[in-house]
């Protein structure tokens, strides 16, 4: 996860040269983490792979902990700053046996309506998170990249009760899986209920990795065919749509590692390659390459399409909006 990039630091930008060896282990890192097929690049491999083999040790000892046990913690030092909340903290976390019921609760309460009873979707999310392991582990490298990206989030247990974007995301891992089993009515209907308490509209027929961070996630659209790499950051209206009425693959296939501005336009069946940054308000109608900013409206390459200035950090875990300013415009206020 972030743990192991400096997001602290100034993200910086350098032409297309050999980079020191602990950005390489940034990437090698990225790029051990499962991915779909389509992954349109990959990167070297670090030079020095005793430091890469402690830091990943030390990785998985922090991912090994037990968001569960933690969030209970974490509720009990809730209720002892506000009492008023024990009744609401103890139904939402401390009375659950596990964090499939606690998440399938939070979710069916928020979706439910007078036609919609709470206890129906209940059932039908709690039974999905329980039988499919792969879910819940995406879930919980959700978890940690809110907390670790966002510097609103407070603890685990604040963005599973209380951050949209994130139950929007498991409600869309839900209604992605019933879509694939054929149960495409349910698949909809939550869906549309997705979109009209939370407006974030994902089609369940959209494929998402994991360390998704929906920031805001306000105003989000994404289509059927589009696909979601891993540990992805994007804001709010953001659009990763369709150019027309045509059929078939037509939406944006996103890489790991990207970050999406707010206000950003992605449309048509490009690929926007593992590593790479677009500005907020782009409009982007071709392929980016993989490590570098995209600006501007139609969305052009930070430095050129021959020389493009390559980042060398991942862009979703620094979470840095701001830094390709000075290398693509005299912009003065």
């Amino acid at each position: 996860m972030a743990t192991c990039v400096d997001s602290s630091a100034t993200l910086s930008q350098k032409s297309n040269m050999p980079q020191p060896d602990d950005h390489c282990f940034n990437y090698m890192k990225f790029y051990l983490r499962p991915s779909f097929s389509d992954r349109v690049t990959s990167l070297p491999i670090c030079k020095n792979p005793e430091k890469a083999l402690l830091m990943i040790v030390e990785q998985d000892k922090v991912e090994a902990e037990d968001l569960w046990l933690k969030m209970h913690e974490e509720t009990k030092l809730a209720i002892e700053q506000e009492q008023i909340l024990s009744s609401y903290y103890y139904g939402s976390v401390l009375s659950h046996k596990s964090m499939e019921s606690a998440l399938a609760n939070q979710i069916s309460i928020k979706l439910s309506s007078l036609n919609l009873p709470s206890f129906t979707l209940f059932d039908l999310f709690v039974e999905i998170l329980v039988e499919n392991q792969d879910i819940m582990d995406a879930v919980k490298d959700d978890l940690r990249a809110v907390k670790e990206r966002d510097p609103a989030c407070i603890s685990y247990v604040h963005c599973l009760l209380n951050f949209k974007g994130f139950l929007a995301c498991q409600a869309h891992r839900v209604a992605h899986k019933l879509w694939l089993q054929g149960r495409k009515v349910l698949a909809l209907l939550t869906q549309n209920r997705v979109s009209e308490v939370f407006a974030v509209d994902i089609h369940p027929g959209a494929k998402m990795g994991r360390g998704i961070l929906l920031d805001h996630a306000t105003g989000l659209v994404v289509g059927e065919t589009a696909v979601i790499g891993n540990n992805v950051s994007i804001l709010h209206n953001v659009t990763l749509g369709g150019t027309g009425k045509l059929s078939g693959d037509r939406h944006p296939k996103i890489g790991d590692g990207v970050l999406i501005g707010a206000g950003t336009c992605i449309l048509g069946n490009i690929k926007i390659g593992d590593g790479a940054k677009i500005g907020a308000g782009s409009v982007v109608l071709k392929e980016v390459p993989p490590r570098t900013t995209a600006v501007g409206n139609p969305a052009k390459v930070v430095g050129g399409k021959n020389n493009p200035m390559k980042l060398d950090k991942i862009p979703s875990f620094t979470m840095d909006h701001a830094s390709h300013i000075s290398d693509w415009c005299d912009y003065v206020i």
